[in-house]
């Protein structure tokens, strides 16, 4: 994190509450400043120290440095939230589709996953529950969204690690505003056939539907075996995004030493946010080069469209979640995908 991006947190958060900012106790003496204060969280936050080992050197005692850490959290993602935690606005999704009709996948918004965190202190009442045969240990999961630059669009964190993927992406909301009718209307061509919804690129765990694009397993002719050495290197985005992730921020590599599990949850959404703000902060964007001229009858994206209408009308929400799940189109959609990739591809 560069010294421009920490001082706006700073000023943000002494705007945000009183504790943030440098005031006098009762026999007049200054307290704590906020740098101090900001410092100890960013501290544990980078390093998974423990609250104590900041005593020498920032003067904090660890009741008050576990203090910080949760005022910290909790400012982040009050005045941070709302910007660096969201779905992308509808030029950011036209940008995204960019990207992916470069990369050989028209209509991919990006790719999609789950990682484990491991939760030392959680209850022993609780342990059969958040354990899961292969970690052996309690764990919480992070289901994320990432796109090519390593930004994250979406995050749900706190469910129970004896899950798999498909249970969690049961719980949650990553398509609330599409069955609302209210998520940017994408729309696209590939193969000369029309497909008018988004995907996300996964892993087999996944459901068969039509906003998933699976790799191929086994594949045995080449042109199956080109489609899943893009899918599978376009994947990793999200793979990179989660290992990124937890070297910026060790306390997410590291067990989580809390005890509450609204606390630890509280700790992984302040560190995407903040994992956010120093990717635009940096300007690490991807500059691929994009040539929309090439091939348009073969495929093109077009601008997304958006209803901000209030059409929340049910038999309107069980239409949408059916064409959310449609298995055929599934089918359709994927193997368009193999023959646009190899005919784009294939040279190589």
């Amino acid at each position: 994190m560069r010294r421009p991006l920490f001082l706006r947190i700073v000023n943000a958060l002494g705007a945000w509450d009183p504790y943030f900012t440098h005031r006098t106790d009762a026999t007049n003496r200054p307290r704590l400043t906020p740098l101090q204060k900001c410092t100890a969280a960013i501290r544990m936050l980078a390093y998974g120290t423990s609250a104590d080992q900041l005593d020498e050197v920032l003067m904090l005692a660890a009741s008050t440095t576990l203090e910080c850490l949760g005022m910290f959290a909790q400012g982040v993602i009050d005045m941070f939230g709302q910007e660096y935690l969201r779905p992308p606005r509808c030029d950011e999704v036209e940008h995204l589709l960019q990207i992916g009709e470069s990369r050989g996948f028209p209509g991919m918004l990006g790719s999609i996953d789950c990682m484990h965190w491991q939760w030392e202190k959680c209850p022993n009442a609780w342990r059969g529950q958040f354990t899961r045969g292969d970690h052996g240990v309690p764990t919480m999961i992070l289901e994320a969204v990432a796109s090519y630059d390593l930004r994250i669009w979406h995050a749900y964190f706190g469910v129970a690690g004896s899950n798999n993927d498909i249970n969690v992406l049961n719980k949650s909301p990553l398509f609330v505003q599409e069955l609302k009718g209210e998520a940017p209307r994408v729309q696209f061509i590939v193969n000369g056939r029309q497909y008018n919804q988004g995907y996300y690129l996964a892993d087999g765990i996944y459901p068969e539907w039509v906003v998933f694009v699976k790799t191929i397993a086994l594949p045995q002719i080449e042109i199956d075996k080109l489609f899943a050495r893009h899918q599978e290197g376009a994947r990793k985005d999200v793979e990179r995004a989660f290992g990124v992730l937890q070297s910026r921020f060790n306390i997410v590599r590291r067990p989580a030493k809390l005890w509450k599990r609204a606390s630890v949850g509280k700790i992984m959404e302040a560190c995407i946010i903040l994992h956010n703000t120093i990717i635009e902060d940096e300007g690490d964007m991807v500059h691929v080069p994009l040539d929309l001229n090439e091939n348009p009858e073969t495929c093109f994206a077009l601008p997304p469209e958006v209803n901000c209408g209030l059409n929340i009308f049910f038999t309107n929400v069980l239409q949408r979640n059916s064409s959310i799940r449609e298995r055929s189109t599934h089918l359709k959609l994927k193997q368009d995908l193999v023959e646009h990739i190899w005919q784009k591809f294939g040279d190589e």
